[in-house]
């Protein structure tokens, strides 16, 4: 028997700021953090997967990367896509794009912690 990967089962953005982009994610998308995170990373009680930021791995410059990210496309699930993208734009969050429909609810994309593009959808 061959083995196989089943598919993701953590995702964790690296980043300098770890108390800053942890704050970014409880204050402005409501994320709770998990218990018993490493001392490196804030992990979120998230679902079906894990959440995390985290400081940069060995060997990885952050400050070479722009925008961090650049061809991964990390998407996150809501309850009401429409009411966050405003609690967004209210609390100045940077590049908030348009509301659209999509096969997979309503959508949008904005700029979060040191410049990562992220996409919600849902609601």
């Amino acid at each position: 028997m061959t083995a196989t990967v089943e598919g993701p089962d953590f995702i964790a953005l690296q980043v300098k700021d770890v108390p800053t982009a942890a704050a970014f994610f409880e204050e402005r998308l409501g994320l709770r953090r998990a218990p018993g995170a490493p001392a490196h990373a804030v992990v979120f009680a998230t679902s079906p997967i894990p959440f995390a930021v985290r400081e940069p791995l060995p060997g990885v410059d952050l400050d070479g990367v722009t925008p961090p990210g650049t061809g991964v496309a990390l998407w996150l699930r809501t309850t009401d896509a429409a009411e966050l993208r405003e609690q967004l734009v209210a609390a100045g969050t940077e590049d908030v794009g348009p509301l659209q429909d999509s096969p997979f609810g309503p959508v949008f994309s904005f700029t979060g912690p040191e410049g990562y593009r992220l996409t919600v959808h849902g609601g």
